[in-house]
């Protein structure tokens, strides 16, 4: 019973495979004609912008055109693998696995079938493929495994990264020498070969006019030495910074005066002494607040008094 399910589900895959890739090469072929003509319209609306002098569009539209050829070349190369396929389509019914002759044409079109959604026929033919050879074998050709032998040709005309300025010019130039241009390329090169910033990442250098917020200048403090007759010391006074540019001293000025400065420190503390001298004693100081205590006990006794009169009148 076993057998007949295998020679049962061999002929069911080779039909539908065979349907699947017969298909996919008319409609392949289809969307080249398609392709084939649009490509030429927009090959001559360049060539019009260029006589123009519009050259800002010209280099935009060009991105257009290099990714309708390269989607185009693939579509070429795809309809020869699967012509390649649909001749040996017996091997692959009578073979469990893969074999290596086909290894490249059936991961091919494994990797591309998502990525051509112009062409339906090819996702059906990978879903058999699926169910022929398993999961892991289309793991391995769907995220390019290094053993996943998929055409190196059609991973790059399929990718989706913009092309480079290279590419452009040699396509404007090719547009330009199709239609007999006299056209210039000298300001088109300077624009692809010129590095743009990347804005979304902020500036990467600072502009020459601005510069960096410089540290405002420490407040500068003179100390007067006491004198040596004994009389009170004053406290030192601060200098505000004024607004200019402060010159660096030299170095032996420097020395001097941080020398001085520690020299005069002592004399501070020595003086101490007369200064605490000067101040009030403390029974001096409670004979004053008693005095204020007094004042106010007066002061509210009168208002008391002034109370009563009015309460009277």
């Amino acid at each position: 019973m076993s057998l007949l399910n295998q020679l049962f589900n061999r002929g069911v895959f080779g039909t539908k495979c065979k349907t699947c890739l017969h298909m996919s090469i008319s409609r392949i072929k289809l969307l080249q004609n398609k392709r084939d003509m649009q490509l030429k319209h927009m090959r001559k609306e360049i060539a019009q912008f260029l006589q123009a002098g519009q050259e800002p569009i010209a280099r935009i539209r060009v991105e257009h055109v290099i990714r309708e050829q390269n989607i185009w070349a693939a579509y070429e190369i795809l309809e020869l693998f699967c012509e390649f396929i649909l001749a040996r389509v017996p091997i692959i019914e009578s073979q469990k696995d893969c074999p290596p002759e086909l290894r490249e044409a059936i991961s091919s079109i494994i990797f591309s079938a998502p990525r051509c959604s112009e062409v339906p026929d090819l996702l059906q033919t990978k879903n058999l493929f699926t169910a022929k050879y398993g999961k892991e074998f289309i793991a391995a050709a769907s995220e390019l495994r290094p053993d996943s032998g998929v055409n190196r040709t059609i991973i790059e005309k399929l990718s989706v990264s913009a092309p480079s300025g290279e590419e452009r010019l040699k396509v404007l130039k090719e547009i330009a020498q199709e239609y007999n241009l006299n056209w210039d390329s000298s300001s088109s090169e300077a624009e692809f070969s010129r590095k743009h910033e990347d804005l979304l990442g902020g500036s990467k250098h600072i502009s020459g006019g601005a510069a960096l917020p410089s540290r405002a200048p420490a407040k500068q403090v003179s100390f007067s030495p006491p004198p040596s007759n004994g009389a009170h010391y004053t406290q030192p006074t601060e200098i505000k910074p004024e607004p200019q540019h402060i010159i660096p001293a030299p170095r032996s000025l420097i020395q001097t005066h941080v020398s001085s400065t520690n020299e005069i420190q002592p004399s501070i503390n020595n003086d101490a002494g007369p200064v605490r001298e000067t101040r009030p004693h403390s029974s001096e100081i409670l004979e004053k607040a008693r005095a204020a205590i007094a004042s106010a006990e007066r002061a509210s006794a009168a208002a008391c008094s002034a109370a009563e009169l009015v309460k009277s009148l």
